[in-house]
């Protein structure tokens, strides 16, 4: 864990790369030429693009196209416990040494370069090397100039929820301005998938794709149903039984879905698919934390469950899910900047018995437990300040039955599973 950071910092120390966020693809363009041109060399790359369920799409893709005795290299952001969990090639995740020999080449060219933008040139050098399948690659905050727009022939691109997240970065904040950006600079030589939105996101995705030449796949030729207890894909040829005890929510749930119905169309057999549902995880997406460190710090009738989630729209599929649950329910929050408390926390009314705001452990954007604190407190919450996770966890565990539900931030996750 120690040389994770300790790279990361060096990425963030170094002269040549900004922590500050600059969209601009100049810079990625001509270290990659003056690389001579890695990224040519991936196949079959496939762009996840979108606001929410990138990770979750890219892991469900990731597994189908394995289970096929197919590889594929998966380039995720951000990290969740460690730097190498970024880079997947395959086979096997960059290890530290290999992650620190490509810093180096990078910086021998001395092109000033966002941190975001390394960390992408790393993963093309190396994914550039080796002879996968496929290539799966999880967009930044936008896409119309982020460091992942390189391909003009990718395989497909796949168009997850669309929401009000990273305004921050816009001129324009407006979701109309967000959308344009996710899905206005598209391939016109590809395969496109647009996953579940809300109408209106819908409506304008579909005016700015009206003359763009991919074939494109809209949601309606698919849907998610519910029989009884049980989940199903369903499109006018396949029926799937979405067999699973780790994915609990309807956005998780429809992730999955796209990512069936991508595998479907590239040609995976629905046995293979059946097969390999059940073996599908998401690491800090309504994940339930049942062994390690921390279990045996908690009485044996309580259950942790950590969610990363940070928006708006994550906040109400996670506080979905929490409503279907019979057991009273306590939550530790923490958050960082450039996000919207007051309107992220307002989606929990009613569910959580009560709420115990922290800051996240070595995060500089980390909002302050006084802050959140106060949010809390104005949107009429039972409301506590710990000093730290340890303390929250002491101050909720008890021999009642309970979930205790950490939430906010996968940093804030990454953290947790660290400390178990």
């Amino acid at each position: 864990m120690s040389q994770s950071i300790n790279l990361y910092n060096q990425l963030a120390r170094s002269k040549l790369f900004s922590k500050t966020v600059n969209f601009d693809l100049k810079r990625i363009k001509l270290i990659l030429k003056k690389l001579n041109n890695p990224e040519k060399k991936l196949k079959n790359v496939i762009n996840i693009i979108g606001s929410d369920g990138k990770y979750s799409l890219l892991t469900s893709l990731k597994y189908l196209i394995e289970a096929n005795n197919q590889s594929a290299a998966a380039y995720i952001s951000p990290s969740i416990k460690d730097i190498r969990e970024r880079f997947w090639m395959g086979d096997k995740f960059l290890n530290y040494r290999e992650i620190e020999r490509s810093i180096k080449i990078i910086e021998k060219q001395k092109i000033n370069l966002t941190v975001f933008e390394a960390l992408t040139v790393i993963f093309i050098l190396n994914a550039s090397k080796k002879r996968n399948e496929y290539n799966l690659i999880e967009a930044g905050a936008l896409f119309a100039k982020d460091s992942t727009n390189l391909f003009d022939f990718p395989k497909l691109q796949a168009i997850v929820n669309i929401n009000k997240q990273h305004l921050n970065f816009l001129k324009k904040k407006t979701l109309n301005e967000v959308i344009f950006q996710k899905v206005g600079f598209l391939s016109n030589f590809t395969n496109i998938y647009i996953g579940k939105q809300k109408p209106k996101v819908l409506r304008k995705i579909k005016s700015i794709l009206k003359k763009n030449l991919s074939k494109i796949d809209y949601s309606s030729s698919w849907r998610l149903e519910k029989s009884g207890n049980n989940f199903f894909y369903k499109d006018d040829r396949v029926s799937i039984k979405l067999n699973s005890k780790y994915i609990h929510s309807k956005g998780l749930l429809e992730n999955l879905c796209l990512a069936i119905k991508i595998a479907l169309d590239l040609k995976i057999d629905k046995k293979i698919i059946l097969k390999t549902i059940p073996k599908i995880k998401f690491q800090a997406r309504l994940e339930y934390i049942t062994k390690g460190k921390l279990v045996k710090k908690i009485s044996k009738n309580e259950k942790l469950l950590i969610d990363g989630c940070h928006s708006e729209v994550s906040a109400k599929n996670l506080a979905n899910y929490l409503k279907t649950l019979k057991l009273p329910i306590y939550g530790i929050w923490g958050m960082t900047k450039n996000k919207n408390p007051n309107q992220f926390i307002k989606q929990f009314k009613g569910i959580f018995e009560k709420i115990f705001t922290i800051s996240i452990k070595n995060e500089k954007a980390s909002l302050s437990e006084d802050l959140l604190f106060k949010i809390a407190k104005k949107n009429k919450y039972d409301v506590e300040v710990s000093k730290s996770f340890d303390e929250a966890l002491k101050k909720i565990s008890s021999k009642e039955r309970k979930i205790i539900c950490i939430f906010g931030s996968l940093y804030l996750c990454g953290n947790i599973l660290n400390k178990n």
